[in-house]
């Protein structure tokens, strides 16, 4: 486990890369502890061993997804995947083949997260529900409904982001418009809403159009801290040219605490972690290219910034919190502390 006094964010490297055709939206960490499993923009699911020398990826078979795989976690021998299809699909990692797909969401499927008791995953779609599933059936539990399905300027809005506290309390949702939900998990009612209105930009006379959303959340290791994560207010609707922007909210109050604009790079926040053992938030994501920030968020200070050739879509800790694994266009990465 990390240890915040001896661990540098300076000598934060990286130590591996793999490079690819396509873009790499999505990765998890295998149960063995050596693989990750990425979702690709090819639509299949794969095995990487970045751990040591090779390069080759193994596919997962069966009847899996018709478009982008945007989210997968892993849960035992299982591993559960989302896409843009509207589809959740079980893979049983023993055999790598498909074991079951629903037709989970009528839209795009943005993310998928897996509840700490082991026994439910967590999705979220354009259609604007978040629906917890039941891992061994595929049933679903509930359905959480508590995002409108437009935005303030009568077009469709998008459910980018969810997540769940450590201890499976609480699910928070966020959206295009920056409006975020907070769930309890003994009743699934909603128990708080929050407001990032700056992560949501509208161009009222060039296009008519709108761009950003909270596309991150992550609560802290005590769940009492929500951080939500997107990107500041855009000039040029036509390109992601607004900073990586941070939000803090005492969610139970609902106080936003602190916010923060990366004034280093551009681009949006794709994924926010809590850095176990440490008052650290790992932040990354981008625009054409990627950036990965340590925030502390005690002193509330970014402690370094990396830089990277392509847009990171998603990361995931080894099982000591030593690596960091890195989904992105065209490529995997890895990361070490030393």
């Amino acid at each position: 486990m990390i240890d915040a006094t001896d661990r540098d964010p300076k000598k934060f490297r990286r130590v591996r890369e793999v490079k690819a055709a396509d873009i790499l939206l999505s990765i998890a960490l295998h149960p063995n502890r050596s693989t990750v499993l990425l979702g690709s923009s090819d639509a299949n699911v794969y095995e990487l061993d970045l751990t040591s020398d090779g390069t080759e990826r193994l596919k997962l078979s069966g009847a899996g997804h018709r478009s982008y795989v945007t989210g997968i976690v892993a849960v035992g021998s299982r591993a559960i995947s989302c896409g843009y299809d509207g589809q959740l699909v079980w893979w049983d990692l023993e055999s790598r083949e498909a074991l079951l797909a629903i037709p989970a969401h009528k839209k795009w499927i943005r993310r998928v997260v897996a509840m700490p008791n082991g026994k439910y995953v967590v999705s979220v779609a354009d259609d604007m529900f978040c629906r917890v599933w039941d891992i061994e059936s595929g049933e679903m539990i509930v359905e959480l409904s508590g995002h409108s399905a437009m935005t303030p300027h009568h077009f469709p809005s998008m459910l980018y982001a969810v997540a769940v506290s450590p201890d499976g309390q609480w699910i928070a949702t966020g959206d295009r418009v920056g409006h975020v939900a907070v769930w309890d998990t003994s009743t699934w009612s909603k128990v708080s809403t929050l407001e990032a209105p700056i992560l949501y930009t509208w161009d009222p006379k060039a296009r008519r159009h709108s761009i950003g959303g909270i596309r991150s959340l992550a609560f802290s290791p005590d769940g009492s801290v929500l951080a939500v994560g997107g990107t500041g207010k855009i000039n040029n609707i036509d390109h992601l040219d607004g900073r990586p922007r941070l939000e803090l909210f005492d969610w139970r109050v609902g106080n936003r605490i602190h916010e923060y604009e990366d004034d280093t790079c551009k681009g949006i926040i794709e994924q926010i972690d809590w850095i176990p053992g440490t008052d650290w938030l790992m932040i990354t994501g981008g625009d054409h290219k990627g950036f990965l920030t340590v925030f502390d968020t005690q002193t509330k200070k970014a402690l370094h910034h990396e830089g990277t050739n392509g847009h990171i879509h998603a990361m995931t800790w080894d099982s000591e919190a030593q690596a960091l694994f890195l989904a992105a266009h065209e490529r995997t990465e890895m990361w070490s502390w030393s």
